[in-house]
Parts: structure tokens; sequence; C-alpha cells
């Protein structure tokens, strides 16, 4: 059915009156205008559209300590100081060095159905290397650590582990499948290790099945022997287990020439508007200026970033002047080691400085769904209250969840507030973590309707606090 638009905007206000605090509604229609404007501003620009391509296109992969990712730091320091902003710096942090090396090389062999089958592998990040000549052993497949533990060491020593373990695809929320899976790529070796394992494969963090391997990071533990992982494609982990079923003595083959450097200096980069009333109130909206190596980190995490730069350009495009301090953070080495948000949080403590919410943009540049608060009832109460002003741009989603990693640090400050903004989360396994998360894959309109909304509630919170 369709409806004159006047009309609806009547019945989005009347709405709004009836859901919002007396106090909020009083400033109802004054707030509404200004969000149609965000809005409006940030749908007919391509400037943050434009940051994405010189960051995915001109820039790379941006792995931490690598030189893309200190290029990446210069980029967007030199972005924000030509915005006119109160100020813009840096943090120093020091970031672990880890290199991919060579081309990972994958082989099921011995195989009594194919003979020798080439697999899409890459080496999780923190990995050790195999040596030049590779690695060969038998692999024993498991979909648990339990299965691995009622294994022991008889059934694992020598012996490749093959953690197989799928998304939950029934789950709609495709990063709970993701959390119910993730253990494997992080814990793996180590549990493997423990039982005399001499490699570990993971299936990739995935919801669907595809020929492309995902990366991530891994943990070792120093007083357990640090053993090659890698991360084999879907479609390769389900081939390996079929095999596996006719043919238990097979064999894999990988070769990873990975290794750890010494730690070098990177930086966090900010840029902040001061608060007009309430200046020593800051608001944090940020994402992670890092990304893996293997391809342009277009979704995980670019957009997260031209985004929160956006939220500053928005507000100093329109003219507003927030009463409270906002700053974007482009944290740094959230990827594999989370110290830019570490070293930002110890900053902030170290300084006295008094943070009332912290946004992170960390999921992708996909059409909005909403906001997750990380802390109390009565916080979450507080974000959705102006559920009704956003609803009618799609944000209708609010509810507990997580609010980042790299905002994570902050919570213990008093009073501060976590929000992790969430896009629709179907297609973000398709490209996370993988070759195939490049500038091409990022819808221009949905990045801004995300910036807008983010800086919509950067302007809510900098105007009536928390």
């Amino acid at each position: 059915m369709l409806i004159n638009l006047k009309v609806r905007n009547l019945l989005v206000a009347a709405a709004t009156l009836v859901v919002l605090p007396v106090a909020a509604q009083q400033n109802a229609p004054a707030d509404s205008t200004i969000i149609r404007k965000i809005y409006d501003n940030a749908l007919t620009s391509y400037d943050s559209y434009n940051n994405l391509r010189f960051l995915t296109k001109n820039i790379g992969g941006r792995l931490a300590g690598s030189p893309q990712a200190a290029a990446a730091v210069e980029w967007s320091r030199q972005v924000m100081d030509t915005m006119g902003l109160d100020r813009v710096y840096v943090q120093e942090v020091m970031v672990p060095h880890w290199v991919r090396g060579d081309k990972e090389v994958g082989q099921i062999y011995n195989s009594k159905e194919r003979g020798a089958v080439e697999v899409p592998i890459c080496a999780l990040g923190g990995s050790v290397g195999t040596g030049k000549q590779g690695l060969s052993a038998e692999v024993v497949e498991v979909k648990s650590f339990e299965e691995l533990e009622k294994l022991g060491k008889k059934n694992v020593k020598g012996k490749i582990v093959f953690f197989n373990r799928p998304f939950d695809n029934t789950l709609i929320y495709t990063m709970d499948a993701y959390s119910g899976a993730v253990d494997q790529r992080g814990g793996g070796p180590v549990a493997a290790a423990k039982l005399g394992a001499v490699g570990v494969i993971v299936r990739s963090m995935a919801s669907e099945l595809q020929d492309v391997p995902h990366t991530g990071g891994t943990r070792y533990k120093e007083d357990v022997t640090k053993i090659p992982a890698a991360a084999i494609s879907t479609n390769g982990a389900e081939l390996l287990s079929s095999l596996l079923k006719n043919d238990p003595k097979l064999k894999f083959h990988m070769r990873m020439t990975c290794e750890t450097l010494p730690d070098v200096k990177s930086y966090n980069v900010i840029g902040e508007i001061k608060g007009s009333e309430k200046p020593d109130e800051i608001i944090v909206v940020g994402g992670h200026l890092d990304s893996w190596d293997l391809a342009e980190g277009a979704h995980d995490d670019g957009t997260g970033c031209v985004q929160s730069i956006e939220v500053l350009r928005l507000i100093k495009d329109l003219g507003i002047k927030p009463k409270r301090t906002i700053r974007a953070v482009m944290f740094m080495n959230e990827e594999n080691g989370l110290r830019g948000g570490t070293k930002y949080a110890e900053l902030a403590k170290q300084n006295n400085e008094t943070h009332v919410a912290a946004i992170e943009s960390d999921a992708g540049g996909f059409t909005p769904r909403g906001f997750e608060v990380e802390g109390t009832d009565a916080q979450l109460a507080k974000v959705a209250a102006w559920k009704p002003l956003l609803a009618p741009y799609g944000l209708r989603d609010f509810g507990h969840g997580h609010g980042g990693a790299d905002i994570g640090p902050l919570k213990g400050q008093k009073n501060v507030t976590l929000i992790g903004y969430m896009p629709d989360s179907q297609r973000y396994f398709d490209y996370h973590h993988t070759p195939i998360d490049v500038f091409e894959n990022v819808n221009r309109r949905e990045m801004q309707l995300g910036a807008a909304g983010m800086a919509s509630l950067v302007y809510l919170i900098s105007q009536h606090g928390l």
C-alpha cells in the first residue's frame, strides 16, 4: 500500500512522541530534522567511498607491522588533517610483525580415489612455518576438542589434526555461527600439540562452500610446542573429509614459509571535534586500520574506518556544534594482537579521560540493521530510546551484544557505554579474511547508510548524553 510521504512522516513523529522519554520528546522534532540532513548528505556524497577506493586499491592489505600498514597510518592522518578538525594526532604502539612468506601449498595424497589433489590453504596468522620442504603426515579428523581428547596421544601423535566443525547455518545471525566455530582456529594448534600432533588444518570460518581459504589469528602458549597451522577452504574441507572416510591412512602435505619477526612501531590515528559545552566527555567512533594481507581489507575493516571518518565529515559539513567531544579512532593491530585498542584505553586511563560512549564498526559495510550494546539493561534502554528516530532509516534492531574488540579495553571505565554497529550479517563471512574482500564487493549506498546511522547516534549522544 502506497502512503503519502507527508502522512508517513507524521506517523513516524507520532510514534516518536509515544515511545521517547519526556525529555527526549521535547527535542524529537529538531533531532529528526538534523538526522534527515545527515542522511541526505551521506547518501549523496562519494567522499568516504573514494577514501575506501584509495585505501584498498592504492595501499591494499595492511597487516600490522607491514609497509602497507605504515602507509595507511600516514594516509588516514593526512585525510583527517585536511578536514579542518580541532585536532589530529597519533598514538605510538608496538605491534607484532608476522609475515606470510611464499604462497602456501596444500595437497592430499596417497588417496585411493583421486591420487594427488591440490586444495586451497593459507597459513593462520601467527603460525610457525613448515620449513622449505614442507610437512607431510597422516590426518585425523575431529569436530570438537572433546573428540580430540578422546583420541588421546596414541591416535594423534605424529599426525596432522583436521578440525572440521562447520558453521551452524540454522542460526539466522551469522556472527553466532562464527562464535560457535572459531575456537578451533584460536585454540586448535595448542590442543593438538599437547597430544603430539605435528600440524593443524582448520576448516575455514565461512557460511558457504567456497574455494577460498579464510585466514585469521591463532594462539600459541610458550610452554607448548608450536606447530604449523593452516586454514583450508570449505570445499577443500568437504573433499578431505570424504576422502578420509575411504582412506583413513591418506596423507596431507602442507608447505608454509611464514615467520614472526621482531615487533615494530606503529600508531593509532585520531581525529577530534571538541565539544562546545562538555569537552571533557568523549564519544569514540572507530574501526581498525589493519587488515589481513591476503586481500584489500575492504569490509574488514576498511569500511569501518572510512565510516568513522565520515561521521566527523558529516558533523563538520552540516555545521553541527556537538556538546561533547567526538573522536574518530583508526585502531592498529586488531587482527593479530589488539594492541592499538589496548594502548588507547591505557592512555585514556593515564590521562584521566571520561568516555561517555564508544561505537565500533567492524562487521562489514552492509545494509544497516541496528546497534548492540555491551552493558547493563539501563545502558541499553538509554540507547534504544532513540529507536523511533532511527527506525525510519532501517535501524530497528537494538539489543545486548558485542560492542567491538578495539573498544573492549575501555570497559573498565566508569559509565562508558560500548556500542557495536550491526549491519546485515548474511554476506560477511563470504568475504571475511579472504582474498575476495575487495573494494568491488562494497556497495556505496549500503556503506553510506551505515555511516549516516552511526553519525546520527553520535549526534544524539553528543547532544543529550547517556
